[in-house]
């Protein structure tokens, strides 16, 4: 099994309006950590950027503009998945999974593959992505009304997972914990992979 845990950083809420400025994945072949990328880009430059989202990724308007074009980290991302996955065969593909990416991540990565003139994003990713936001739910209903909120931290921290609170909304810092709930979710469920 091909799976690609990933989050993005972006420059705000609206995929058809704003950009991505980071993206961080980790690729897990049958459960092994094969590789794992931190991939900064500039978005493209018709992208408007917030001043809030900046801020909550920690990140400078100059610091931003200062990444390599769109274009070059879409091929960088692109010759990463060209190691594990031959867009060609249809039977070879990565689930992609995050923590909110259906609701969310998925729609700015399929754009930023449109942006830089990519139509076969889904010769890389199956189309039924694994949101880790929506598959905890079931094993936190009966702590759900305890806890503040159901942001990746606290989910987290319900699940027993230790959180370094400085690392937060740095995209392979997420990741990192996303892949801990995932599996712990797998084992509950005593999954195969």
């Amino acid at each position: 099994m091909k799976l690609l845990f990933f989050d993005l950083e972006t420059t705000g809420v609206k995929f058809w309006r704003n950009g991505i400025h980071q993206i961080g994945g980790i690729v897990d072949i049958d459960g092994q950590e094969a590789e794992r990328f931190d991939i900064r880009l500039a978005p493209n430059p018709a992208a408007t950027i917030e001043q809030e989202a900046l801020d909550v990724a920690g990140v400078t308007l100059e610091q931003v503009q200062s990444y390599q074009p769109m274009e070059e980290g879409y091929r960088q991302l692109v010759g990463i998945l060209s190691k594990y996955v031959n867009k060609f065969d249809k039977r070879d593909k990565m689930y992609l999974v995050g923590y909110n990416n259906a609701g969310f991540d998925n729609q700015f990565l399929r754009a930023l593959f449109q942006q830089c003139g990519d139509k076969y994003f889904g010769s890389w990713f199956y189309p039924n992505c694994m949101d880790v936001y929506v598959m905890v739910t079931p094993f936190l209903m009966g702590a759900r009304n305890d806890m503040e909120n159901f942001k990746l931290m606290t989910v987290a921290k319900t699940m027993g997972i230790e959180i370094d609170e400085n690392k937060l909304h740095d995209a392979t810092y997420d990741i990192e914990l996303t892949r801990d709930i995932f599996y712990k979710i797998i084992n509950k469920m005593d999954v195969k992979l």
